[in-house]
């Protein structure tokens, strides 16, 4: 197993990934990967997340699962979303992003089927062979959810700094019903989102633009 990368180049080098090999990530990988992810700070250390790993025939089903219940709009949220609250910049923001990854799929705005089609890849895991489902206990708040998003983090983080690659999935967490029924979940395993995760096609990587940053004007205030 090669050594990790520094920091600072795996943090700048990041992407989400959305275009993966058929490649399994060894065992002695991904216990490498989830042993760095469950040192992730959490309020008084009481790390509260369970995460659940889907591979093999058990991620082939659930896929399955979730196309069909895309189908027949089964949507089951365990956390509400809605898009409109982001407004100015940060709404901005979100609409770059996704008219930069249609754009580079080749789909335009008006174009209804395409834009499924796209939407449709996430609960097909975009070809990799191996996702996390991300959930929390059943009396979660923000502030659990938040040290949830810590882990994740620290999860996505050490994908790359192995050469590996992952891409944190908020349309997986619109089916928590149908994750925990395909795989046997009890019901207070509450699912934030999913994460698709494995050895990326360089390809895709190549012809895919990266998303921007704001700067540090935007997002930082300094009070002395």
């Amino acid at each position: 197993m090669s050594s990790p990368a520094p920091f600072s180049e795996v943090v700048r080098d990041r992407r989400a990934i959305r275009s993966f090999l058929g490649k399994i990530v060894t065992d002695d990988v991904l216990h490498a990967v989830l042993d760095e992810a469950q040192q992730a700070p959490s309020n008084s250390n009481t790390q509260p997340w369970i995460v659940h790993i889907a591979r093999g025939a058990a991620r082939d089903r659930l896929s399955k699962a979730l196309l069909r219940a895309e189908d027949e709009e089964r949507y089951s949220l365990d956390f509400p979303y809605d898009g409109s609250v982001y407004e100015g910049a940060y709404a901005q923001r979100r609409q770059n992003q996704a008219r930069g990854l249609l754009d580079a799929l080749g789909v335009s705005r008006d174009d209804e089927t395409g834009r499924r089609l796209a939407t449709r890849c996430n609960l097909e895991f975009f070809g990799a062979p191996q996702v996390a489902l991300l959930c929390v206990p059943g009396f979660a708040g923000p502030r659990i959810t938040a040290d949830a998003g810590m882990y994740a983090q620290t999860f996505l983080l050490s994908l790359a700094a192995r050469g590996l690659g992952g891409v944190a999935q908020t349309t997986i967490g619109f089916y928590a019903d149908t994750v925990r029924e395909t795989l046997g979940l009890p019901d207070d395993h509450k699912l934030l989102f999913g994460m698709s995760f494995g050895y990326p096609d360089k390809h895709w990587t190549a012809r895919t633009p990266r998303t921007g940053r704001a700067t540090l004007v935007e997002s930082v205030r300094f009070h002395e």
